[in-house]
């Protein structure tokens, strides 16, 4: 199983149990709380992300871990269907019709991906995932396994970036406010992006209604808001890997949130989501921040803050990895989720 250029073959700091959480009901990418976006954004990328080499990159297939790895996300996704599919489309539904397409000549029905037996297998080991295992930690001759206490959260400082106020970035697409030229490192930053207080009410607006779908339109007609990272690289010291970033929406200032990390949430970057973006034509990553935004009514919106905070595996580059263009709030007239009636279940997920 050895492969050069591997940063790290342990992963423990890539887990997460966040795709769990009982509020995890739906599946498709576009819906709230799905299940498909939330294994993506941990752990399947950050394992990308910690063991780094070619796994980091589009072409981690070369890497034989990569199998061992893909196998488990696919356990997981089966363990977490069980016993009822949950909020799985039928296997009949629209959703599962066409092709996944991997290569030229590599691709496979998407209905033959519904349920493991349909395609000849499946795991010993059907479970859900509790909690998460012990560490093995190496050391000469001896391998020993310690219980791993849960990590603190909280805001990191905030960084020192020029701010650029709120501009219309194409027709129904408008920036509310950004912050620019950000060097990330082996530290976590807070980047804090002000707003104009009629760009603060549009954010309060916005995120009513989408909480409340009988609500009038907000008059701005945005609908929904995400925050984009633009104009991201990473330098020759981040290309290999071996670290990512969660990133965070409005943590407090002060106090451990980390058993409530998931309201502040968007997502993870590392070098394995900024070669999947490249592969499709561009350095910008996007995460959709509205129902995050939900979480927080109530507060003082005339200050967002971005929080990156450094994940390492235990071989991780130091100094300078990545660069940010600009790092922005950005709201749109799309709509904030799939408000569509959810696709028919099957009277049996097998």
């Amino acid at each position: 199983m050895y492969i050069a250029n591997r940063q790290n073959t342990n992963v423990y700091n890539a887990l997460d149990l966040s795709p769990f959480d009982p509020s995890v009901y739906n599946f498709e990418r576009g819906r709230p709380d799905a299940f498909e976006t939330r294994i993506e954004s941990a752990p399947h990328n950050p394992v990308h992300n910690i063991i780094g080499g070619v796994m980091a990159d589009m072409q981690s297939p070369l890497d034989p871990i990569f199998f061992l790895h893909h196998a488990n996300i696919d356990r997981l996704w089966h363990a977490w269907a069980l016993p009822d599919g949950k909020g799985m489309p039928a296997s009949t539904a629209s959703y599962w019709s066409g092709n996944f397409r991997y290569a030229s000549n590599l691709t496979i029905q998407r209905n033959k991906t519904y349920y493991p037996g349909w395609l000849g297998y499946d795991y010993a080991d059907n479970s859900k995932p509790t909690a998460l295992p012990p560490q093995a930690e190496s050391a000469p001759r001896l391998i020993r396994v310690q219980a791993q206490g849960g990590q603190m959260l909280n805001r990191p400082p905030v960084g020192q970036f020029a701010t650029v106020p709120g501009r219309v970035i194409a027709a129904n697409r408008r920036s509310l406010g950004a912050a620019q030229n950000i060097g990330l490192a082996d530290n976590s930053v807070t980047v804090q992006i002000p707003l104009q207080a009629a760009d603060a009410q549009t954010v309060r607006d916005l995120v009513s209604a989408a909480k409340d779908s009988s609500a009038p339109a907000p008059a701005s007609g945005f609908q929904s808001a995400k925050v984009v990272l633009d104009g991201v690289q990473l330098t020759g010291a981040g290309q290999g890997g071996g670290f990512f970033y969660n990133v965070y929406l409005n943590l407090p200032e002060s106090g451990d949130v980390s058993s409530s990390r998931r309201q502040y949430f968007l997502g993870t970057i590392g070098a394995f989501e900024l070669a999947g973006a490249a592969h499709h034509g561009g350095g910008t990553l996007e995460y959709p921040a509205t129902a995050v935004l939900g979480n927080l009514e109530g507060s003082d919106l005339r200050e967002i803050n971005v929080s990156l905070v450094r994940v390492n595996g235990n071989n991780a580059p130091r100094g300078q990895v990545m660069l940010i263009k600009e790092a922005r709030l950005e709201v749109s007239n799309e709509e904030p989720w799939d408000r569509s009636t959810p696709p028919p279940k099957s009277g049996c997920y097998c």
